[in-house]
């Protein structure tokens, strides 16, 4: 941090009965938010200002030592909408930016969030490092396994600070669950079950359209091929398509598979494969499966993944969530709590019970705070989700992506950096289109 600054560890304003409130009011923010010293104040900017960009700005600025100053974004629409939230939070001000190159110039920044689609994580996150920024860096990490490894060496050779926003890490459910699991009470694990039942339906097929007033498209596109505009490819639709994202693999997946290799302590699986298709809604817009299903094999255990989008009853009764088969008990978590579900003999269970411990805490809200805390402390190897584990779950959910998309099982050799695939190495590393380049640490 700036040597201007003395941060004091557990400064940070929290109020522990207004955190829990899901729908947290902008004035009642602005209300619990103190006077700070202009030497205790942590700079940030926000790049992406839409849906979950500004629910990162919220969760941060519940410590009152944050300080945004600079937000950035390619739609003059969500940044007058954004100033004018922010006028709720006596936040009149913040320095305006269309290019978050510009906004990386301004050398108050101490931080960044980075919030914008999948396809341009890898730049602005190698750019901030460069530029001597912190990162809190929305998930998935990348949009390919080659983004992902550059980012993984920019950041260790930077020495900032990059926390990811898997969150569910800092949930206090989600460590009991995992503490469970490594306590060898469910047995032998042979099968743990991933999987997201998305209830929503079909995307219509819309024509392309002139890009509209206020938007520069041509920024947004970045990297990405440069196609015509179209509303099916901008905004939150972008994850359904190749291009800028990887469907519910990398939305979803990234959050729940990556329970699964804390819990069992895992890195890459030794081989990947995968079935699924446009099975659901054939004819819509997405590129990106309605159902997909994946098996990785990582020698003593076997993860599977599904996804289906139109469908949400999903398995133990739940929409989305992450099952570990032992041969003592079955544990299952998601974002609403864990138990444990015995196996039995004749009547007799093997172990005991444990019934549904309910989520109890906001995550986004803790993961903001331990990353403001860990920039305070400079000790990096406390972040609940730093680079190096974002970058392990990115890297899995792209190899079932390249297994759906190659038709093949696919063998990772980890000291190549390679696959058995032609096919699967081929789509390892992007083409950088319009005039950008792919970054070289």
């Amino acid at each position: 941090m700036n040597s201007r600054r003395n941060f004091i560890r557990n400064t940070g304003t929290t109020i522990a009965g207004l955190s829990l409130l899901e729908m947290f009011p902008l004035e009642l923010l602005a209300s619990i938010r103190k006077k700070v010293s202009p030497n205790d104040k942590i700079n940030i900017g926000l790049i992406g200002v839409r849906g979950q960009g500004f629910s990162d700005l919220k969760s941060l600025l519940k410590m009152s030592e944050v300080n945004l100053i600079g937000i950035c974004d390619i739609d003059d629409n969500e940044l007058t909408k954004r100033k004018n939230d922010l006028s709720k939070l006596n936040i009149a001000n913040p320095v305006i930016y269309n290019d978050y190159r510009k906004m990386l110039e301004n050398k108050d920044i101490d931080a960044v969030i980075i919030a914008t689609p999948d396809h341009w994580h890898c730049l602005q996150l190698t750019d901030a490092l460069s530029a001597g920024k912190h990162v809190y860096c929305e998930k998935p990490l990348g949009n390919s396994i080659a983004e992902v490894q550059v980012m993984l060496k920019a950041a260790e050779r930077s020495g900032k600070a990059v926390q990811v926003n898997q969150w569910q890490r800092s949930e206090k459910h989600f460590k009991d669950a995992v503490a469970y699991v490594q306590s060898g009470k469910l047995g032998t694990i042979i099968n743990t079950k991933t999987w997201m039942h998305n209830s929503s339906g079909i995307l219509p097929v819309m024509p392309d359209a002139p890009v509209p007033a206020g938007v520069d498209y041509n920024r947004w596109l970045g990297p990405a091929k440069n196609r015509p505009f179209n509303v099916n490819r901008f905004h939150y639709e972008f994850r359904w398509f190749w291009d800028y994202a990887g469907g519910l693999m990398t939305d979803w997946g990234v959050h729940l598979i990556d329970i699964v290799l804390w819990a069992m302590n895992v890195n890459e699986p030794s081989s990947v494969s995968a079935v699924g298709g446009k099975r659901l809604f054939p004819n819509d817009a997405r590129e990106t499966p309605d159902y997909q299903s994946v098996v990785y094999d990582f020698g003593s255990f076997t993860n599977t993944w599904d996804h289906y989008i139109g469908i949400s009853n999903g398995q133990y009764g739940r929409s989305h969530g992450i099952a570990f088969i032992g041969t003592n008990a079955t544990l299952v978590v998601n974002r609403g709590g864990w138990e444990v579900i015995p196996e039995k003999d004749k009547d007799k269970p093997r172990i005991e019970a444990v019934p549904l411990n309910k989520l109890s805490d906001v995550g986004m809200d803790l993961h903001a705070q331990n990353f403001i805390e860990v920039l305070k402390s400079g000790k990096l190897d406390q972040l609940a989700c730093p680079i190096q584990t974002a970058a392990k779950v990115a890297i899995n959910a792209h190899m079932g992506n390249l297994a759906y998309r190659t038709g093949e099982k696919i063998y990772w050799d980890a000291t190549k950096n390679k696959f058995n695939s032609e096919k699967a190495n081929a789509l390892i590393k992007p083409t950088y289109h319009n005039g950008f380049v792919f970054p070289k640490i």
